[in-house]
């Protein structure tokens, strides 16, 4: 549809009662500013008690600015007068709302901020500042605005089975805790820390919006201690699966320890540690040469090796067997004679429950993973979010599949 020139409403998305009173291009402010006066006689709902149809009382004139979308490349501020009804229904005296801004945020119009939650999707908030000019401290609040608003409303009541796992906000010992909906793969909660003290703060976050930790049945997470503990504590209903990735990953540790033991004394292990904690089919040539020539051998590293690959093996067996088949697996590494994967397999005993758990749940922190690569990813691009604040609310915006519609 083509648009006059004169329908300069439409062009910058203004209804009735306003209209355009003035455009004036400041050529050395490289701005745009637009005026908007309101039509005298409009009838308007009153913003106390909603009657419709109530006459103006007076008129601000032009005591409010918003930043709007970009006019080509040049900044646009929309300056509007500001009508107040006189309600003969609730007889009070208030300012309307504005339609084309959020009424507790002043400064942006509603299509600048779906610009800018549309950007820091993509790119690091100091980047978007530099692109729209405005400080990036001003830019984090609208994102805090649409997150805590879409999270007011979020609906947790089918929540049936949790992920969790913890990462990285920052360097040193600062982390976060995630929490997944299983089955709808979105962020559910996201907590400071990653001591048990994160699953209370999840429990309540669950039972404010609808959810029933009775209704929780399933939970997958590492062998933490403190992911244990949090989760027996407040939700004992739920049977817990230790992620087999977290499984493996624990394997690899030890083997990599078996190797580290040996390799003052074996010049064949020089150069090798990622050759034996990768799967064969992501090495490159010469790595697979050298595990070709070395994982056969009678080294410790090459024993651990084969144990590890044995335990990953048994991910594959039926759940009718693989159980036992494990239960093997941890005598035999009871009996290997190799301190760290002696270790392993006393863990995996004594975890033995919620490993074969996985044989029935299904349940692993593959999810996760992906939500961490995202994040992680974006937290180098920002080099730092200054605040757990902002961290979380960049996981919310990234993972959360949050409705940031207005009610």
């Amino acid at each position: 549809m083509l648009v006059e020139f004169n329908d300069l409403e439409n062009l910058f998305h203004i209804t009735e009662p306003w209209y355009v009173h003035d455009c004036i291009f400041n050529e050395s402010q490289k701005k745009l500013d637009v005026y908007l006066k309101v039509y005298k006689e409009a009838l308007l709902s009153c913003p106390n008690c909603g009657a419709g149809h109530q006459p103006i009382y007076d008129i601000a004139d032009y005591d409010r600015t918003w930043r709007h979308l970009n006019f080509l490349e040049y900044p646009c501020y929309i300056h509007a007068e500001h009508p107040r009804t006189d309600c003969k229904k609730c007889g009070k005296k208030q300012r309307v709302e504005i339609p084309w801004a959020i009424k507790p945020r002043a400064g942006f119009t509603k299509l600048f901020d779906a610009w800018i939650m549309k950007l820091v999707k993509d790119m690091p908030m100091n980047a978007v500042s530099r692109l729209v000019g405005e400080h990036d401290t001003r830019l984090w609040r609208i994102l805090h605005h649409y997150v805590d608003h879409a999270l007011a409303v979020q609906d947790l009541s089918q929540v049936t089975k949790i992920n969790t796992d913890e990462t990285s906000s920052k360097r040193g010992h600062n982390y976060i805790t995630i929490f997944v909906d299983s089955e709808k793969k979105n962020v559910i909660h996201v907590a400071k820390g990653k001591d048990a003290e994160t699953w209370r703060a999840c429990k309540e976050k669950l039972e404010a919006h609808g959810g029933r930790v009775q209704n929780v049945t399933e939970v997958c997470m590492d062998m933490s201690a403190a992911f244990i503990k949090g989760a027996s504590d407040y939700f004992p209903d739920a049977s817990i699966t230790f992620d087999k990735f977290h499984v493996i990953q624990e394997a690899n540790r030890a083997v990599d320890s078996v190797r580290r033991n040996e390799r003052n004394r074996c010049a064949d292990l020089k150069n090798t540690r990622y050759i034996w904690l990768k799967n064969e089919k992501n090495l490159t040539k010469k790595q697979k040469e050298t595990l070709d020539k070395l994982k056969d051998s009678e080294l410790d590293t090459a024993k651990a090796y084969r144990m590890r690959l044995c335990l990953q093996e048994i991910y594959k067996y039926p759940a009718q067997i693989a159980p036992a088949v494990l239960e093997d697996w941890i005598q035999w590494g009871l009996r290997c004679r190799l301190a760290p994967m002696v270790d392993l397999a006393k863990t995996l005993k004594k975890h033995y429950g919620g490993v074969v758990r996985w044989f029935q749940s299904q349940l692993n922190n593959g999810i996760l993973e992906g939500i961490n690569s995202l994040f992680q990813a974006a937290k180098r691009k920002a080099r730092g979010y200054r605040s757990d604040k902002n961290i979380i609310a960049m996981v919310y915006l990234l993972a959360g599949k949050l409705d940031f519609a207005q009610k």
